[in-house]
């Protein structure tokens, strides 16, 4: 009966963890809709010209930016969070589900500290009258600088050499170790500054995009996974920079 138990606890742990990031990734998805319908009702499309952000304004666009990135990156951050859940139980058996909640909170400080790198950026670009009311940069040379600057990145050794640790995360996993809280904390934290430096460029697309488009923002996660989880992720990559180049040079010189 034990022996039989122990070998259902990995089904047992994987269903637990895909539970957790499935309602997190749901929160964060409902949010994300609640407030594009509050949006609507309100209309959208005019330069924001309004007074510069208070503290109160700060702190939700804040807010608004760590579910953005949340709802984006949980996808692609699910296949090393089941890892460390499996190797947490095969080392150790025990501490499992709070041990891999730390790790996830590792992620999210990085996850968090975007957050403030692109609330810091929308502040000054509000307040300089460069935002819409959808929270997008209204002029379109920025977006289509963004695409091209994205574009470039995907070719870069740096842009594929974190995509080599995302797309087989086990190497990081078992070399970079940690025992306790605190080092789950810091391997989610490490494992998500690889994930980060993979895909930073085109998350950063959603500023031009609007921090509440929706399309742009699904569109990021389907391809974010895709060079994550098909076999010729790198070359779907290098494939998808070069339409993004072509697609702002277009914009840049119509």
């Amino acid at each position: 009966m034990n022996h039989a138990s122990a070998i259902d606890r990995p089904a047992v742990d994987r269903t637990v963890v895909l539970t957790l990031l499935g309602l997190c990734a749901v929160l964060c998805w409902a949010y994300l809709l609640l407030r594009v319908g509050r949006m609507a009702s309100v209309g959208t499309g005019a330069a924001v010209h309004a007074s510069p952000w208070r503290a109160t304004d700060l702190a939700l666009a804040y807010g608004l930016w760590v579910v953005v990135i949340a709802a984006m990156m949980l996808p692609a951050a699910a296949p090393s969070v089941l890892l460390y859940a499996r190797v947490r139980r095969r080392r150790h058996g025990r501490w499992v589900y709070s041990l891999t909640l730390f790790f996830i909170l590792g992620y999210l400080f990085v996850w968090c500290c975007c957050a403030l790198a692109a609330t810091l950026a929308g502040w000054l670009l509000h307040d300089a009258g460069a935002l819409d009311e959808s929270m997008a940069i209204s002029h379109p040379t920025a977006g289509a600088l963004a695409l091209v600057a994205a574009g470039v990145y995907q070719w870069t050794p740096a842009k594929h050499a974190c995509l080599d640790n995302c797309r087989a995360p086990l190497e990081f996993i078992l070399t970079q170790w940690r025992r306790g809280a605190w080092g789950a904390f810091r391997m989610g934290a490490a494992d998500a500054r690889y994930c980060t430096g993979c895909w930073w460029l085109l998350l950063a697309l959603v500023l031009p995009a609007g921090v509440l488009n929706l399309p742009v923002i699904a569109g990021l996660v389907a391809l974010i996974l895709a060079e994550k989880l098909l076999p010729a992720g790198h070359l779907l990559a290098c494939a998808t920079g070069l339409g993004l180049v072509a697609w702002g040079t277009a914009l840049l010189f119509p």
